[in-house]
């Protein structure tokens, strides 16, 4: 075996959503700050392809870059590698990354919590993990700030008619239709109805409904569709269903996307501060999900949301590249890699 890079993965997935972590084999990333990170990482997206294009990785997961902390007041930093770029925060992802951090570990773990502040190019999120006989068994993310942009905004999408739908920032920006609207509820069987549908009302979204945070000039687009459903709303219990670039359904119900959703129901009186619910995905799988209180984001209305979720570690793994192999940036196929085929193809 000769192999002109390596690097080390643990494997691990948060409520079913595969978020590996990347603990080995990168010193540093060029930047003052965990944002300015990520941006050098959209720029230079070399490591990106490596790990997650086939024969190394696939279409259904995350790679977190692991770095060290460039906030004060921080343990760690990563960085969500995902199928179509590298992205400013993931929920599912942050409970991946603290659980491998404890159980590796990497950082100490006191029993019965630890917490872990844990640096993004988002913000600074707060981790505290539940920890038992040297497992993590739960971990609670306190996030940034979480707010509303539209709501109950028209979107015309060609085929589909006028569509009603809200859009919100919840670490990443989202818009929010509604499944019932359209004639279906959120279900494993619907997966692939939902990556076509999802790709054309973002698609629509992306063009007539404009997002600018108010303090951070880089989260200036809609990145995501997250479908929302209910199940039984008298027991505060919904559904999600996230649609991943190129063309897959989030396996976990989604932090971020959940945070987004959260800000809406506030904003239309739909939660309080304190009130319970709890969030699942298209396999079941659970996330239980608050609002702390409400602050202010530019002098916008904004809520502190609060999640919580289980992660486990699957594998550890070494992965290089032979200086023969003539796919050293990996590659990708339409049939498992969806129908946004376009966004991940250059650089074959």
């Amino acid at each position: 075996m000769r192999w002109n890079k390596t690097v080390t993965v643990i494997g691990a997935h948060a409520e079913g959503e595969v978020g590996r972590v990347l603990t080995g084999g990168v010193l540093d990333i060029p930047g003052a700050s965990t944002l300015e990170k990520m941006q050098y990482l959209q720029a230079n997206d070399a490591l990106r392809q490596f790990v997650n294009k086939e024969p190394r990785g696939c279409a259904q997961m995350t790679t977190n870059l692991l770095l060290p902390p460039a906030a004060p007041g921080s343990d760690a930093a990563f960085i969500p590698m995902q199928a179509d770029g590298t992205h400013a925060m993931s929920g599912s992802n942050a409970m991946c990354v603290a659980t491998v951090l404890l159980e590796t570990g990497m950082l100490e773990m006191q029993e019965p919590q630890t917490t872990v502040v844990l640096d993004t190019a988002a913000g600074l999120v707060k981790a505290v993990a539940d920890c038992r006989g040297g497992r993590v068994e739960r971990v609670t993310l306190d996030f940034f700030p979480a707010f509303a942009e539209h709501l109950d905004a028209p979107l015309e999408v060609a085929g589909l008619g006028t569509l009603t739908v809200d859009a919100a920032f919840g670490g990443v920006y989202y818009v929010l239709p509604r499944a019932q609207e359209l004639g279906f509820r959120i279900g494993p069987d619907m997966a692939q109805d939902m990556v076509s549908l999802g790709a054309r009302i973002k698609a629509a979204a992306q063009e007539q409904l404009p997002v600018q945070h108010p303090e951070t000039a880089a989260f200036n687009s809609i990145d995501f569709l997250m479908f929302t459903d209910e199940v039984d709303p008298g027991q505060a219990l919904y559904r999600n269903a996230t649609i991943m670039p190129p063309g897959r359904v989030d396996r976990s119900p989604c932090g971020t996307g959940t945070a987004a959703r959260l800000a809406v129901m506030h904003t239309k009186g739909q939660a309080r501060p304190g009130q319970e619910f709890k969030m699942r995905s298209t396999i079941n799988s659970e996330f239980t999900a608050s609002i702390l209180g409400t602050t202010e984001v530019g002098n916008r209305p904004a809520i502190l949301p609060r999640l919580s979720g289980r992660a486990w570690i699957y594998a550890t793994m070494q992965l290089g590249a032979d200086p023969s192999d003539p796919y050293q940036l990996g590659y990708t196929m339409a049939d498992t890699w969806g129908t946004e085929i376009e966004h991940v193809i250059p650089g074959l």
